[in-house]
């Protein structure tokens, strides 16, 4: 699932930031954390092609899914935020 989410993410515009990382306690769980522009690019994101072929490809991978949060970030590095919102 991480390969298929690597590939397909590399180019969505407004992401500031994508990363996947694997969960040292459960080898079979990924954390993704996500840092976008806008949830509207986040919204058209589900729209590139290549992210609807890796949702389809993933989809018989994921068994379920955790916990959600949402967040404003306000800066920090990697996140390409200037200043804070």
């Amino acid at each position: 699932m991480a390969s298929i989410l690597l590939e397909a993410t590399q180019q969505m515009p407004g992401c500031l930031s994508y990363v996947i990382a694997v969960d040292p306690g459960d080898g079979d769980a990924l954390w993704i954390t996500e840092v976008w522009d806008s949830a509207e690019s986040h919204k058209a994101s589900l729209s590139l092609p290549e992210v609807k072929a890796a949702l389809m490809a993933g989809r018989p991978l994921i068994s379920g899914f955790g916990e959600r949060f949402e967040t404003h970030p306000v800066g920090g590095f990697g996140t390409r935020l200037t200043q804070a919102r």
